[in-house]
């Protein structure tokens, strides 16, 4: 009774004060996300931005009830940025590396323990992965990534789990590899800690968002890694035996904008193997309630985005997204 007496009030004074439900909705977005603009001319600029992509999610959400589509889409933070800003501010966080085989994976995994793996698997549940971080607007995806990984293998060896520094991949990596900062692959993350000696916590290497000077302390080192393996490219049967044996695991996937920029919650399955524009790291897999097969995935744009900070993509249907072509893990 209530609820429908505030309703019912809020509705006398939108209507009395001629104000739109559009109006309502993109005020309590702006409140939700602690959004203010710098003029009348940018906040109008931003809610017409605001209202184009409010169209497009709930024409996608009408699918979806209708079973049509088996993702919903949300107005996040990102609700405010048309197509060009969003790719300009996440764009490709990769620099141009040819991934070698050198490294490859034994094909012992496929048969580790002698059974088949379970049919799901959550390494949150186990204590393997820590909470979900916010890259921000560095192209920094690949060190979240890599961090990912060496957080679960450490956490496997020592029984710690501890927030590694993403910071130190930022700014020392890029000396590492005698050029500028254009982005990286975990797989070069990976290289680097095993030449430094090491990884620092979070607590004692901050994350800024930005390059900054090299200030590694070998004194603070918390990780090592001694080595890393690569899967075979395409194999989701090999990467499925992967992650129940080794753990979360850092893969490269191809990203589109809608499912990107307003990714809510339910399984993604509409994308192909080509242009891996994004790191990410799989935690664990298994099949909803509807029968789709999936892969549960972290990513590295805050919480609020997507499932509490993650989302699924579609297992089992021709390499989805191209999440089994770039597979890697680190060896400690």
């Amino acid at each position: 009774m209530r609820v429908l007496l505030a309703l019912a009030a809020l509705v006398v004074v939108a209507g009395a004060a001629s104000v739109s439900l559009e109006d309502l909705e993109f005020h309590a977005w702006k409140q939700k996300f602690d959004k203010g603009y710098g003029s009348e001319e940018e906040e109008t600029r931003r809610k017409m931005i605001w209202l184009d992509n409010r169209k497009l999610v709930q024409e996608h959400n009408m699918l979806a009830d209708q079973g049509i589509k088996s993702y919903r889409l949300g107005l996040n933070h990102f609700a405010d940025m048309d197509d060009q800003e969003f790719q300009a501010r996440i764009g490709s966080c990769l620099g141009s590396f040819n991934m070698t085989k050198a490294h490859s994976a034994p094909a012992y995994i496929r048969r580790a323990g002698g059974a088949d793996p379970p049919n799901y698997l959550d390494w949150r549940s186990m204590g393997y992965v820590t909470e979900v971080k916010n890259q921000q607007n560095l192209n920094s995806c690949w060190a979240f990534s890599a961090t990912g990984a060496l957080e679960g293998q450490m956490f496997r060896k020592t029984g710690r789990l501890i927030s590694l520094s993403n910071q130190q991949l930022v700014d020392c990596c890029q000396d590492f590899r005698k050029r500028d900062y254009q982005g990286s692959y975990p797989e070069e993350a990976f290289k680097y800690i095993i030449s430094a000696g090491g990884l620092q916590a979070e607590s004692s290497y901050p994350y800024i968002a930005q390059v900054g000077r090299c200030w590694f302390n070998p004194w603070f080192v918390e990780a090592t890694c001694r080595d890393y393996k690569t899967l075979p490219s395409g194999d989701e049967k090999t990467l499925q035996y992967a992650v129940a044996e080794i753990g979360p695991i850092s893969v490269i996937i191809s990203i589109s904008r809608s499912f990107s920029q307003f990714y809510k919650s339910g399984v993604y399955d509409e994308c192909g193997t080509n242009d891996l524009l994004h790191a990410v790291l799989v935690v664990g897999y298994g099949t909803d309630g509807f029968g789709k097969d999936y892969w549960l995935v972290k990513n590295s744009w805050g919480d609020w985005w997507g499932e509490r900070g993650y989302f699924r993509i579609a297992r089992n249907k021709n390499n989805q997204c191209g999440i089994a072509s770039y597979a890697v893990f680190p060896v400690v």
